[in-house]
């Protein structure tokens, strides 16, 4: 008899180990705060027990679905729940792959204190939250713990984004409570780098025939188009054609004389039979040569 654990229920270090039915959350009704979390609800003789066995605070414990070999951690919210039977997050079913009314394993444990996460959004609307980090961390307000591998689920803006916990330091399974934890981001599945569009040296380097004779047919034209009228009317706003000799504008030639700090003036001298022979196009421009009229008139004082 001294073999078995009823006969010093109330030795310290002994371990909690129960096999509970397990459901949701909905179960209970709107209890969205525990569907939030990563903490579950126990029967009150789980507490009895717990309290005999002297477990430290916080209490920690091990979910382990023996059929499915699969394992996540939690913490506990309430001892409200039906004999025989714990209420979880619907995720972490999720993750034990369990159906209501499943078995499930549970054992108190001891887990470090978290240093580092590594979290995945499963969707790429995870982007569109302004600051990722500080809805997270106020969404593991409402979590003990975290598991590598599990898929966690959050809500914001009545919205739920579920993220994987990739990475955990110091261990596979850590304590969020009351640390101070590094959190890194890997990119949400499905999406993609946005890619740069190089284009070919074919269309880069010179643009094709058809546009270059397009070029060569069209010559510049000073002060052609259309413009508007202040007072709304459209005439006159249509510009003269300039027709040019040979359909190409004439390039002018650079002063290879010039030097620095002189100013060189130059007029185009008209032919003579423009003119009618008047002798005044003969004669060469001279800078500031004519003659002015003074603003103020002589003989007033």
């Amino acid at each position: 008899m001294f073999g078995f654990g009823n006969v010093f229920p109330e030795m310290p270090g002994r371990s909690f180990t129960q096999t509970y039915r397990c459901y949701s959350v909905t179960m209970l009704g709107d209890r969205e705060d525990v569907d939030r979390g990563g903490k579950i609800i126990m029967p009150p003789s789980a507490l009895d027990q717990l309290t005999r066995l002297h477990i430290q605070y916080p209490m920690l414990f091990k979910l382990q679905n023996r059929k499915a070999d699969r394992i996540t951690h939690c913490g506990v919210l309430e001892f409200v729940a039906d004999e025989g039977r714990i209420y979880i997050p619907y995720w972490m079913m999720q993750n034990l792959m369990l159906e209501e009314g499943g078995l499930v394993q549970v054992e108190n444990v001891s887990l470090s204190v978290a240093t580092f996460a590594k979290f995945q959004p499963q969707s790429v609307d995870f982007l569109d939250i302004t600051n990722p980090k500080a809805v997270l961390e106020n969404a593991l307000r409402n979590f003990a713990c975290l598991t590598s591998g599990d898929v966690v689920a959050i809500k914001y803006n009545e919205k739920i984004y579920e993220l994987c916990v990739l990475e955990t330091k110091p261990g596979s399974a850590v304590s969020i409570i009351e640390c101070d934890m590094n959190v890194d981001f890997a990119p949400p599945v499905g999406y993609q780098e946005p890619q740069r569009h190089v284009r070919g040296t074919e269309q880069t380097d010179s643009p094709s025939e058809q546009e270059a004779e397009q070029f060569e047919d069209l010559s510049f034209r000073a002060f052609m188009g259309q413009g508007n009228r202040l007072d709304g009317k459209k005439k006159g706003t249509e510009s003269s054609p300039m027709t040019t000799q040979g359909g190409n504008g004439k390039r002018g030639i650079p002063n290879y004389d010039y030097r620095k700090g002189t100013i060189t003036f130059i007029r185009t001298s008209r032919s003579a039979a423009s003119e009618g022979g008047n002798d005044k196009s003969d004669k060469e421009f001279e800078a500031f040569s004519g003659s002015g009229q003074s603003l103020r008139k002589k003989g007033r004082k």
